[in-house]
């Protein structure tokens, strides 16, 4: 089995919580570098993880000899230069999502993993978790009957951070580094289950503002989209919300019933039909990119095949960019 030695561009939050522990987790990888422009930090993941070198240089990372395949985790403004950087090295890579910071980037990465032949995979690791794959599976065995519409609604407070001065903001709201605000974070993955539940989404508009002021990015956004299936679809996301109007949902309405299930809180699933309703949970892994890393290193190895490709991924950027009117 060949062993996939792992290096990390980028080692903040999203690698302490979600993704980093995983590649350790799987058989036949392990993280073998790790890379931050800060050195305290670099240093830092390194000694409390076990893991042997890190850089705070990229190039070098990527031309560590010993590193035979990349992930980055940075903001999605670099996701493109340091993915291209790996690509032409011969290294494959693994990018956390969005797949970059707009469409015309994205279309970039697809065309230098085709000139290399070397392959690029995207972190919409919601697919492969237990959760997903439940709603995915009562959608297509008629739980609902015909879907007519889906619906996404999403609202929450403003968090303690985004009331900071002083240039402290964090990246997710700063369009420069994110692509946007928090939409271009959040709605990545509301978009890409959809187009795995109903197909590419050919068709999309948004009306977009800043209405509390906090920053530059826009904080509430409404989007109507088509998908290829003939499905058309909505949303609604506000990220400057009363506390009390919290919500994390998507409906989908057929015409044998509804099914309502959340994106990122996994709050049980509901299906609404004549027959009363039924709630489903469905419990994920402690570290929930396991899974499509699992099946990312697989691919790797020659044994398996991954979905989550940079060029599925790459219509969501599409639709994110239509719904805040990049072009």
């Amino acid at each position: 089995m060949k062993e996939i030695s792992w290096g990390f561009i980028g080692c903040g939050d999203v690698t302490e919580r979600k993704s980093g522990p995983a590649f350790n987790e799987v058989e036949g990888s392990h993280i073998e570098a790790v890379m931050s422009r800060s050195e305290q930090r670099a240093r830092s993941y390194a000694e409390r993880h076990g893991i042997r070198r890190w850089y705070t240089d990229a190039l070098e990372l990527i031309n560590d000899s010993e590193v035979n395949a990349i992930y980055i985790a940075t903001p999605p403004s670099s996701h493109a230069t340091y993915a291209i950087m790996a690509m032409q090295a011969g290294k494959p890579v693994y990018v956390e999502k969005p797949l970059a910071s707009t469409y015309d980037d994205c279309v970039r990465i697809n065309r230098i993993s085709e000139q290399t032949g070397v392959p690029c995979y995207v972190a919409y690791y919601r697919r492969y978790l237990p959760y997903f794959q439940k709603v995915k599976e009562l959608i297509e065995n008629g739980s609902i009957g015909k879907v007519m519409t889906v619906q996404v609604r999403y609202s929450c407070p403003p968090r303690e951070e985004d009331f900071a001065k002083n240039g402290r903001l964090p990246w997710r709201v700063q369009p420069q580094l994110a692509g946007g605000g928090y939409f271009y974070d959040m709605a990545p993955h509301q978009i890409d289950i959809l187009q795995e539940l109903f197909g590419i989404i050919i068709r999309a508009h948004g009306y977009y503002a800043n209405r509390r002021g906090l920053y530059e990015a826009e904080d509430t956004v409404s989007a109507v989209f088509s998908f290829e299936s003939g499905i058309h679809g909505s949303g609604s996301w506000c990220f400057v919300g009363h506390e009390s109007a919290q919500e994390d949902c998507i409906e989908v309405i057929g015409d044998k019933g509804v099914l309502c299930f959340s994106v990122f809180n996994f709050e049980p699933i509901q299906l609404h039909t004549n027959g009363g309703t039924t709630t489903i949970e469905v419990p994920n892994p402690a570290f929930v990119q396991l899974p499509l890393i699992r099946a990312v290193t697989e691919a790797l190895q020659g044994f398996g095949i991954c979905t989550c490709t940079s060029v599925s991924a790459t219509p969501v950027n599409w639709v994110l960019d239509r719904t805040l009117g990049k072009f």
